[in-house]
């Protein structure tokens, strides 16, 4: 076997992440993944381990139906079909067919023909306007974000604003994927219609990301009427444990408001008043981390929406 592979099964977000850092590595070297010594010997590069899990990659790309893809995993998905790069036992893994030969490649050249087709399609216009659509997406989101928080602080003389991050236990984030995100998101905005958890809310914000560490997962802000809900961090514990039925035991929650005294002066959380420029400037730091540029997501269910915001509810 002139390859190397891991038997490791990797989550989804592990895996486009790993797509990711492939793309960019790729971008920023010169050098083929493996070469050949003077003696006839395959030589592994610098760039070979982000080729290690190369067959779960082309199975997460392969769901092209169901899902939208980011910049980087899209150009992989193009560089995979423009080389006809595919994995099959039958043919001892990674592998892909010369059109021109009508002849299948070996290991190493299918992997540097790769490499060298994803640095092509990096230079491409295509690709560079659809990493920059990326980053005016995340500007305009910070841009609602902000003019969201605005109404909602203005709405009534206090405010007591909840932050909370949705996660998935260890164990879950193996075989979770991000529709299963996307749909229990949904079921917990649709509780707030029902659930007396969210009497006198004023509105909300979600967004799911994922992260290296933890994965798939969502930040969250509440707001609820001031002069009628007071308890910020028994709030946030009854979402949280709401968040954690509705995942069925599989989610676990990280309550920013019991520890909002760290902030000291600069707390952008609890209760803000409406008049206090100085608390509603940093409820607006606060609320710039549900937005982080770093933890865009890879994919998305077709249709999905990242960011959800909630329109200010009477009660």
């Amino acid at each position: 076997m002139n390859h190397r592979h891991t038997s490791k099964t990797f989550s989804q977000s592990d895996i486009a992440f790993q797509i990711e850092d492939l793309v960019d590595a790729v971008e920023h070297s010169e050098w083929p993944v493996q070469s050949v010594t003077d003696s006839g010997k395959t030589k592994r590069t610098k760039l070979a381990r982000y080729f290690e899990n190369l067959a779960q990659m082309l199975e997460l790309v392969s769901r092209s139906d169901g899902y939208h893809y980011g910049p980087s995993l899209r150009l992989f998905q193009q560089a995979c079909h423009d080389m006809g790069v595919e994995h099959s036992p039958l043919l001892a893994g990674i592998t892909s067919f010369d059109e021109e030969t009508s002849q299948y490649r070996d290991y190493s050249d299918t992997l540097n023909r790769l490499a060298e087709r994803i640095r092509q399609l990096t230079l491409e216009r295509g690709y560079r306007r659809r990493r920059g659509d990326s980053t005016y997406k995340w500007h305009q989101q910070s841009r609602e974000v902000a003019e969201y928080l605005d109404q909602v602080l203005d709405r009534y003389a206090t405010t007591l604003v909840i932050r909370i991050d949705l996660y998935y236990r260890a164990a879950a984030q193996a075989r979770l994927r991000v529709e299963h995100v996307f749909a229990d998101l949904q079921r917990l905005i649709r509780s707030r219609e029902r659930n007396p958890i969210f009497e006198h809310e004023t509105g909300y914000i979600c967004r799911v990301e994922q992260g290296e560490r933890r994965g798939y997962h969502i930040h969250t802000a509440f707001f609820f009427n001031g002069a009628m809900v007071r308890g910020d961090i028994y709030k946030a514990q009854q979402i949280g444990a709401l968040w954690e039925q509705i995942t069925r035991g599989k989610g676990s929650y990280h309550n920013c408001n019991q520890g909002k005294a760290q902030y000291g002066d600069k707390c952008g959380i609890g209760m803000i008043h409406r008049g206090d420029e100085e608390a509603r400037d940093n409820a607006h730091h606060a609320m710039s981390y549900l937005i982080k540029r770093s933890q865009q997501l890879g994919l998305r269910p077709k249709g999905a929406k990242c960011l959800r915001k909630g329109q200010p509810v009477r009660r």
